[in-house]
């Protein structure tokens, strides 16, 4: 996988996974999550960080855009964002708020 490039994966299969089936993902990658969510409707305006994140949707949604590099994205339960550093992004919670894993690669 390329670091400079967004990555984003749709969850392919048919259940929803399970907290525990998404850690044992990022811990096959020698990923260490943590966990955070947000309020319903929350937004964050556009940033950028210093270190390469790995999200995955565990309960909700968020939209991420991307001002610069492409098109906003929906996220899901089960999908997953490799969002390299640098990368200007936004985000906007749905409806339902939005509980993730996260880690730094």
């Amino acid at each position: 996988m390329q670091e400079n490039i967004i990555h984003i994966k749709k969850w392919p299969h048919p259940h929803q996974p399970t907290e525990q089936e998404l850690r044992n993902l990022m811990h096959e990658e020698n990923l260490d999550p943590y966990t955070w969510s947000n309020q319903p409707l929350d937004v964050y305006a556009a940033h950028i960080h210093d270190y390469h994140k790995v999200i995955y949707v565990v309960n909700g949604s968020i939209t991420f855009g991307f001002p610069i590099e492409g098109e906003p994205t929906v996220l899901k339960v089960g999908d997953r964002l490799d969002l390299p550093a640098g990368v200007r992004h936004n985000a906007a919670v749905g409806a339902e708020g939005v509980f993730c894993l996260e880690a730094r690669r």
